[in-house]
């Protein structure tokens, strides 16, 4: 068994349901420190939904040396039916060139597969010009608030400088490497009350319909171009998720209705300019209403530089793939860490079973995936010796 397999059906093995770490960052610790890491847990939240954090660092003895950091997150979502999986989600198990469990993708691979790149990178370049840290937390596919963004703005206070982030997600689509995120849509979402009369609905003259007061601005909203996009980015999305009204009778008029909505939004558009955009339409429709933002997110871009080069460059080296540059999907961590790091990708295994039951990876993909990792580590190297030379 490789040291990247070992470690991975390790942490498989911990049912580290969101926010329960389950172990998995002591797991991590044990290894970070023997090879001359200081590591720092960070506990935010309520007694009742505490969320673990680590901060590891390795700081290199040359002056000025840049920061890589390894992102990620311990925990998983719930199993679902324990009788439709196969085997038990948290007893990690072999089959048809597949490695089962929760979080297999998604994504305690890829953090087994830093750990062990690293590993393997120190003990042939113990100092090699540019300091490594591990930022790891159980608040990822929970509520996002107790963890990474806490860590963020505790290093922001501190004046961490990060230079170079890789966040851990499952992000291939096919194979091992053929998809990279260099950047992430923000995300805006709306809680919209609209306001009318109760009534009896055979008496509609004595009411007034929220819903069809509503309507013809939903008509509006959905027709409206937001942006057109760019090079990086699709145009900006606006979907309504949910709609409620009623009292459950089918002869009540309601006095009220609520839409949840969200927007996904490129670079073209600021949170502040849809916030007006869209409350100018309701104020046309002359609307009584109440409205509630959520700022989830924004966006970013890692543009071609350093660390994208280096990484299409290993992604090459290793699987012969030219990697497809992307930022759909959904939002992730790397939006909190790229308010304090300019150059933040995600990079890990494929995402084809990610929140599915019977969640696996594939077997082949584990030390192909810790492989990229160490070249990754290696061409960095050559960056910061040549920084260090110029």
């Amino acid at each position: 068994m490789s040291a990247t397999l070992e470690l991975t059906e390790q942490l498989i093995a911990r049912p580290s349901v969101t926010p329960d770490d389950a172990g998995c960052l002591e797991i991590i610790t044990q290894r970070l420190k023997p090879l001359g890491f200081d590591c720092e847990m960070l506990y935010f939240g309520p007694d009742h939904f505490r969320v673990s954090n680590l901060w590891a660092v390795k700081r290199s003895r040359h002056p000025d040396a840049p920061l890589l950091v390894w992102a990620g997150h311990t925990d998983v979502v719930p199993t679902g039916p324990l009788d439709q999986w196969t085997t038990d989600p948290f007893t990690p198990s072999h089959r048809d060139g597949k490695l089962f469990g929760r979080g297999a993708s998604d994504m305690k691979t890829s953090l087994a597969a830093m750990v062990v790149a690293t590993q393997d990178f120190l003990h042939n370049d113990a100092d090699p010009g540019f300091s490594i840290a591990f930022l790891f937390t159980s608040d990822e596919e929970g509520p996002s608030v107790d963890g990474t963004v806490k860590v963020v703005e505790l290093l922001k206070s501190r004046g961490e400088r990060l230079d170079w982030c890789i966040v851990g997600e499952p992000t291939a689509v096919n194979a091992m490497g053929d998809m990279v995120k260099n950047g992430r849509r923000g995300t805006l979402s709306g809680k919209l009350s609209v306001k009318g009369v109760q009534g009896h609905i055979a008496y509609p003259q004595l009411a007034r319909n929220p819903i069809h007061l509503l309507a013809p601005a939903l008509a509006e909203l959905t027709a409206i171009q937001w942006d057109a996009g760019n090079t990086f980015f699709q145009p900006t999305s606006w979907q309504v998720s949910n709609i409620h009204a009623g009292t459950g009778a089918n002869n009540v008029i309601p006095g009220e209705v609520v839409v949840d909505f969200n927007f996904r939004f490129s670079t073209e558009s600021t949170a502040d300019q849809l916030k007006q955009r869209l409350e100018a339409v309701l104020a046309h429709h002359q609307l009584d209403y109440t409205l509630n933002w959520t700022l989830g997110g924004l966006p970013f871009i890692t543009p071609p530089g350093d660390l994208l080069g280096v990484v299409q460059q290993a992604i090459h080296a290793e699987t012969g793939i030219d990697t497809e540059l992307s930022t759909t999907g959904g939002t992730s961590d790397a939006r909190f860490i790229a308010q304090i790091c300019p150059q933040v990708i995600e990079l890990g295994p494929p995402n084809d079973s990610i929140h599915k039951i019977n969640e696996f990876v594939r077997l082949s993909d584990i030390d192909t995936l810790k492989n990229i990792y160490l070249r990754v580590l290696q061409g960095l190297a050559m960056v910061a010796g040549h920084a260090a030379r110029a």
